[in-house]
């Protein structure tokens, strides 16, 4: 007999609906799946064969075949397990037809359910295929029910699932516990620095790229870390989308949708598949940071190239990758935060300790900051060390609640200004469109006429500029762009000893 059951399996990020029909012939008993399936899935033959005797149920003596439908589309992953299962349970008329049904789910070899990657990809293949019922691991049903209009049902074992479809039994109680923001900085923990604080608070306000470049021990790394707790919380479609990435990635452990944005921060010697992702199509660490911020320490130890694939994903706000398994699109509109030295030593420019380097050393190594790679950073600023006094002084700087009050009041001026476009913030904006948002006063003007010619900038640089001054201006609530405002993101972005 044969029987179809509706399941998915991921494709970078997104889920793609895939359907499995089962075949019971009169034959040599065996099991065969069909469909180019990964090892994975080829495995879930013995898994399956396991799960049902320990579940009290008969294996079919019969040979089975499996079809994993659309056959030219590579099957990755333990999800099919809990399908192929209950197709052949519906195939032996133990179960009614699963038509309206979506099912994934990996079994132990003693029938229990394990969480599988991708449900909440799965719960929004289902709502867009117009599957009404969703069945799933219990660990994936808070993460799947996010998606309204579907009816999750969490299953613990392979029994549980059969009770379920037959009407016996309830769902698993679907427990939701929100993930906990793991940094505790705050910006009152920076003591002076009132520039970086500017900065910083600019970057948040726009999404703009921040470059940090000071001695050893100046508070790079502190100030890096209070950006997110600036910066404002994730709306629903924010959080779906971020979730929906770490989720694909095995990185959702508790469930629920992500309450706070992402903070990334790799290690210097990661490789560029690991920070854009892999051949295996399975999103790195600038997809990881969509909708948060990417840091990088440590910025000119990183390889060249990197650095160089961060290019596009800074510009067009996505990662295009093709490989042998296919190509797909990963999402990726971060901040980027990097923090760097001013030369092997450190101490260049530093006010207490002498800078120890020869000239053609400091030079080799500014040259690994390439040139296309900094222009694609809106702020450049001098960090300098703090003065031992002033950080014993009991000073009451600002928290990091006041300044995120500000940044979300300039984040609301831009979603009205961007409403029914594609744009959230200043920073995303096409450069051949940001004539028409800048808004420049006739003084402003007259400014950036004769700015044009004193500096040799390029295109992208101006662009640039102009949309750090309307960052600059929304935080002043100014409707214009006015000279002010264009002479401090000039003093932000050009940066002589670079």
């Amino acid at each position: 007999m044969n029987c179809v059951v509706n399941s998915g399996t991921l494709i970078g990020v997104e889920a793609k609906l895939i359907q499995v029909e089962i075949d019971l012939l009169r034959r040599l008993p065996s099991m065969i799946i069909v469909g180019l399936p990964s090892g994975a899935v080829r495995e879930s033959a013995d898994r399956v064969r396991s799960a049902l005797m320990h579940s009290g149920f008969v294996f079919p003596k019969k040979r089975i075949v499996v079809n994993l439908a659309p056959a030219d589309i590579k099957k990755q992953g333990s999800a099919f397990d809990l399908p192929i299962a209950l197709a052949l349970l519906s195939a032996q008329d133990q179960l009614p037809p699963l038509h309206d049904y979506l099912i994934a789910g990996e079994l132990s070899l003693s029938g229990q359910l394990r969480p599988i990657k991708g449900a909440l990809s799965l719960a929004l293949l289902a709502k867009d295929e117009g599957i009404k019922s969703l069945i799933l691991p219990k660990e994936n049903a808070a993460e799947a029910n996010a998606v309204s209009c579907l009816n999750i049902l969490g299953a613990d074992s392979l029994l549980h699932a059969t009770e379920l479809i037959k009407g016996e039994k309830a769902p698993a109680v679907i427990n939701i516990c929100k993930p906990l923001l793991k940094t505790s900085t705050d910006m009152r923990d920076v003591k002076g620095m009132p520039n970086a604080r500017r900065a910083l608070e600019i970057a948040a306000a726009g999404g703009h790229n921040l470059l940090l470049i000071g001695p050893p021990g100046s508070g790079k790394s502190l100030l890096a870390r209070c950006l997110p707790t600036i910066l404002p919380p994730l709306n629903s479609k924010e959080a779906i989308s971020t979730t929906q990435i770490h989720s694909a990635a095995g990185l959702l452990k508790n469930g629920g949708l992500m309450n706070h944005r992402p903070f990334r921060a790799p290690h210097h010697s990661i490789s560029s598949s690991g920070m854009i992702g892999t051949a295996k199509l399975t999103p790195g660490e600038a997809s990881l940071a969509h909708n948060g911020v990417l840091f990088l320490d440590e910025f000119p130890e990183f390889r060249r190239d990197v650095l160089e694939a961060l290019r596009a994903p800074l510009e067009d706000k996505e990662i295009r990758i093709s490989r042998a398994g296919g190509c797909i699109q990963f999402p990726a509109a971060f901040s980027l935060i990097a923090a760097a030295n001013p030369c092997p030593c450190g101490y260049w420019g530093s006010l207490y300790n002498p800078c120890k380097c020869q000239p053609y050393l400091r030079e080799r190594y500014q040259s690994r900051f390439s040139g296309p790679i900094l222009d694609r950073f809106d702020l450049l600023i001098k960090v300098n060390q703090v003065n031992s006094c002033d950080l014993l002084k009991n000073k009451n700087e600002e928290s990091s609640h006041s300044v995120q009050e500000r940044v979300i009041k300039a984040r609301h001026i831009q979603e009205n200004r961007y409403n029914g476009t594609n744009f959230h913030c200043n920073a995303q904006v096409d450069g051949t469109l940001i004539k028409h948002y800048i808004c420049l006063s006739p003084k402003a003007s007259k400014f950036i006429e004769l700015q044009l010619s004193a500096h040799n900038c390029s295109g992208r640089t101006w662009i640039r500029i102009l949309k750090t001054a309307r960052t600059i201006a929304d935080l002043a609530n100014s409707q214009e762009v006015e000279p002010t405002h264009l002479i401090e993101a000039l003093s932000l972005k050009i940066l002589e000893d670079l």
